[in-house]
């Protein structure tokens, strides 16, 4: 009996010791039995964002200068673009120079196939002649036959036969084209075999001895500029030159058919009479027609002025302030009386002291 009890309390003892084993390896291991936990993420802190600082700027004082600018060319003072007055177009009948030709006053230039009226004006010629002769006969000869009026109507008619005459060499004597004075041929814009109407640009002739600054500004500019203002001028390959204006531009005409001619009228031409000119102070040498250039007219200058970037003054209802900022960083409005405006700095007239400082809009 004591034997089986001993059995018996062998086994459960066995049994024991494997469910504490087991009980052990469950606790060792159950934290990798079970998922993890997700780490807690750690947030950045937040820092409010800061008012956006306006820029400060000083009054100061500093040579104030309204420029106007423009572009332009080298032309002559003496330059003239010829062309065909002739009522009908006709088929150019031969050029006689070539761009670059220096010609003398009254040389041919181009001509005009007038060979049909040149034929018409032989056989007129004669006609008139044969009339003028039987009107010499008729005055000779009057023996009462004729009434006055009948006098008077054959003298009329034969008066409007020879005008009929010198119209007819008008219009031949048209057909030649001529230099106006010595010069040189600077451009053609035609060649043999073309037609030409009145007034189409034949060729350009100009005394290439004459030549100045022919510039070209806007219509609102025009308008502050006066002779004798000081002038920059920026000539391509000879470097800035200094100059005053010379002579203003003609007012542009504003015409209702939007700058076109009239049929029969003369063309708008591309005269120097168009530009604002320049005389340079000193001109240089080498330089040619037509070589590009830019202008920069001093239309204002004050030295020191009082001023402030343009960035600064704030306007509203017809009102001009600034913010002025003292040593305090306190802000205060003031009411300023301007001048002269340039595309950065605005003067001020009234208002402001230099070393005062102002805050940006």
């Amino acid at each position: 009996m004591s034997i089986k009890w001993l059995m018996e309390n062998s086994s459960l003892h066995k049994a024991c010791l494997s469910i504490a084993l087991t009980a052990s390896l469950v606790a060792a291991t159950g934290c990798s039995l079970l998922p993890k936990e997700a780490e807690e993420e750690t947030l950045p802190a937040i820092t409010p964002p800061k008012m956006s600082e306006k820029p400060e700027y000083e009054v100061k004082t500093t040579t104030l200068e309204t420029k106007l600018r423009g572009s332009g060319r080298l032309m002559s003072t003496k330059e003239e673009t010829l062309y065909f007055t002739n009522e009908d177009s006709r088929r150019i009948k031969d050029i006689y120079v070539k761009t670059g030709d220096a010609v003398t006053a009254g040389q041919l230039i181009a001509e005009l196939d007038v060979s049909t009226l040149e034929s018409d004006l032989r056989q007129k010629r004669l006609q008139q002649r044969s009339e003028e002769l039987k009107m010499i006969e008729t005055l000779r000869k009057n023996d009462g036959s004729q009434s006055a009026e009948e006098l008077e109507q054959a003298k009329i008619q034969f008066e409007l036969k020879k005008e009929e005459l010198t119209k007819l060499e008008q219009t031949i004597a048209k057909a030649k084209l001529v230099a106006p004075y010595s010069g040189t041929i600077v451009s053609i814009a035609v060649k043999k075999g073309d037609n030409a109407k009145a007034y189409d640009d034949i060729a350009v002739i100009a005394d290439l001895t004459q030549l100045t600054v022919a510039a070209d500004l806007s219509t609102d500019d025009l308008k502050k500029v006066a002779l004798g203002m000081e002038v920059l001028v920026d000539i391509n390959s000879a470097g800035q030159h200094k100059g005053k204006v010379k002579q203003l531009p003609l007012p542009k005409k504003d015409n209702n058919n939007n700058g076109g001619n009239m049929p029969g009228q003369p063309k708008t031409q591309d005269t120097i009479e168009n530009y604002l000119l320049v005389e340079l102070d000193s001109f240089p040498q080498g330089l040619n027609r037509g070589t590009p250039l830019s202008v920069t007219v001093i239309a204002q200058r004050k030295e020191n002025a009082v001023v402030i970037p343009a960035a600064a003054l704030r306007t509203y209802s017809g009102r001009n302030y600034v913010q002025v900022i003292d040593e305090k960083k306190n802000k205060r409005e003031v009411d300023v009386e301007i001048g002269q405006q340039s595309s950065t700095e605005v003067e001020i007239v009234k208002g402001l002291q230099p070393g005062q400082k102002v805050v940006g809009r």
